[in-house]
């Protein structure tokens, strides 16, 4: 491998490059219980130094995974080295009371061991707080050189457009985008375009269903199973929606079809589609191991022929039909928290 070949993309208008795979560290500091389970810090170790050899730069982190305790373990497997590192993290909208703002960024600079966030995300649209004193706040933070850039997270045309005009500059918006989850195409992705700012997929490969090793929908632990792509009847699901488990099933099996015609993991393919996306800034992923990243990069770096990128286009057109333009996957449109 040649970690050179993995490319630098632009972080919308702000002068900040980051590498085309992130490295999502939601299961940093899990313990027994936690969403993904039990994570050891000898693999974080061994993960963050296996993206750093690969030329990954970007670590994603939020300051509600894991409690904090992710932030804590990546700042602790980033000492004396953070100098090759951008690191990404997220507020949570309900801490974005006017003045809560700055406490929120100490606690996470604190558990980073930083005196900086690269990229500082609003994890979801603010519903609860006047928007203009949080985007101020941000503002004023970033001014002090306590955030290089402001994102956002689940912004669709409406938030994303108040926001901008209150004159803030967005680097990126970071949305749910995969094979199977195609609603952002429609109009987030042509606002972003236009407005100059950049896209971070997450959920690239869909809690693993895009990853090759569950062959239907029956094979797939129950906790994943709660987007509108499945059934309202599915554990914990709370969209309301019939899904489209018919659509997911041919779509997974005729994917699967043309990973295997070119000799490719299935995973490689859904992630080489998702990054040859020429607005796509960044992709996430969620490696657990050093051989799991090694195998995300080698799918990251491959450049798909026109005629496969049309094909799986098509091939997932159905199911894009089916779910349509709401780019919220856990909630009907009604009560869409993505506007």
């Amino acid at each position: 491998m040649n970690p050179s070949a993995l490319e630098l993309r632009p972080v919308g208008q702000s002068g900040l490059e980051i590498s085309v795979l992130g490295l999502g560290c939601w299961m940093f500091g899990g313990q027994e219980g936690d969403y993904w389970g039990g994570h050891d810090e000898r693999e974080a170790h061994n993960l963050i130094s296996a993206a750093l050899e690969l030329g990954v730069n970007y670590f994603d982190e939020a300051e509600m995974y894991n409690s904090g305790r992710s932030e804590e373990a990546l700042g602790r497997v980033l000492k004396g080295r953070r100098d090759k590192a951008v690191i990404g993290t997220k507020i949570n909208p309900v801490h974005c009371a006017t003045g809560r703002i700055r406490e929120r960024l100490e606690g996470s600079l604190q558990r980073l061991q930083t005196d900086y966030i690269d990229i500082y995300m609003v994890h979801w649209p603010i519903r609860d707080f006047p928007v203009q004193a949080a985007y101020e706040e941000l503002m004023t933070l970033q001014s002090e050189g306590k955030i290089r850039v402001i994102g956002v997270s689940n912004y669709g045309v409406q938030d994303l457009g108040e926001a901008l005009a209150t004159g803030m500059s967005i680097g990126i918006n970071q949305m749910h985008y995969n094979l199977l989850s195609r609603a952002i195409e429609s109009e987030v992705v042509p606002l972003c375009v236009e407005r100059g700012v950049g896209i971070m997929g997450y959920m690239a490969l869909l809690q693993g269903i895009l990853s090759g090793k569950y062959h239907t929908i029956d094979d797939v632990p129950p906790i994943r199973l709660r987007t509108r792509h499945f059934r309202p009847d599915r554990p914990d699901s709370r969209h309301g929606e019939p899904g489209a488990e018919a659509e997911v099933n041919k779509a997974l099996a005729e994917i699967r079809e043309i990973a295997d015609g070119l000799g490719l993991p299935m995973e490689q393919l859904a992630l080489a589609w998702t990054a040859s996306k020429p607005w796509m800034t960044c992709v996430l992923t969620g490696a657990r191991t050093p051989e799991q990243l090694r195998s995300n990069w080698e799918g990251i770096t491959r450049v798909l022929p026109a005629d496969v990128m049309a094909k799986l286009d098509a091939v997932t057109e159905p199911l894009l039909r089916k779910l349509g333009n709401n780019p919220d996957y856990w909630q009907s449109g009604a009560n869409a928290r993505i506007r």
